[in-house]
């Protein structure tokens, strides 16, 4: 490990704790704890406020971060992979988001890395995805962030049609698609809903989160159903 990805390691582990040890630091990283004296030592001379001292432990102050400096190589190709799925396979807003925050990342990487940047040969072409799907995305996720019900037409695989309306829980996407999972009133259980066959996607009023029908019920029930099949 570079010695410059070891330092942002030390920092992220001693976030992880309130106080963090140097032993447990040393074995953390694969190094002595002289190491983590020294590398400590060196980061508070380049101004991170870490706290406390050698053989009480070490801490950082609330709300501490870092700038985006030290990505990888690999870290800056998974940040493009990813904002790159996300300009295609979202609303409008967030694909305007994907490429603000991919300039940002482009504006303080280091020099060697820009190139990463703009280069990387990751793609995740948009012009075969249906249009229908950027449509009910940003209402969808206006829905989710509001806690509001949406009420919605839908089509199942087999043609049968039906008006849903919906406690959105989660949007999932799936690799050829994106899914919208939630509490269905009109069966009174968990469902998911594929976005390229909804029509007339509307937002409705606020509902309360009740205990059987909140994300982490939905996701338990998903375990046990893969269970099952198992």
């Amino acid at each position: 490990m570079r010695r410059a990805d070891r330092l942002f390691e030390l920092i992220q582990l001693i976030r992880q704790r309130k106080v963090a040890t140097a032993s447990w630091l040393a074995r953390e990283l694969g190094v002595s704890e002289r190491t983590v004296y020294r590398d400590v030592r060196d980061l508070v001379r380049s101004g991170v406020p870490i706290e406390g001292e050698a053989g009480v432990g070490y801490a950082l102050p609330r709300g501490f971060d870092l700038p985006p400096l030290m990505f990888t190589r690999d870290e800056i190709e998974a940040l493009v992979l990813g904002a790159r799925i996300v300009r295609s396979w979202s609303d409008p807003a967030l694909s305007k988001a994907a490429t603000s925050a991919l300039s940002k990342v482009e504006a303080v990487v280091p020099e060697r890395l820009k190139t990463r940047v703009a280069d990387a040969l990751l793609f995740a072409p948009g012009f075969h995805v249906p249009a229908v799907i950027a449509a009910h995305f940003g209402p969808l996720r206006r829905a989710l962030d509001q806690t509001r019900r949406v009420r919605f037409g839908y089509t199942r695989g087999d043609g049968t049609a039906s008006a849903r309306t919906v406690r959105p829980l989660g949007l999932y996407f799936w690799g050829p698609g994106w899914s919208l999972a939630g509490w269905c009133e009109l069966r009174n259980d968990f469902r998911n809903f594929r976005l390229d066959r909804m029509r007339d996607v509307t937002v409705q009023d606020a509902f309360d989160v009740e205990p059987g029908k909140r994300l982490e019920d939905y996701m338990a029930a998903m375990e046990r159903e893969g269970a099952e099949r198992d």
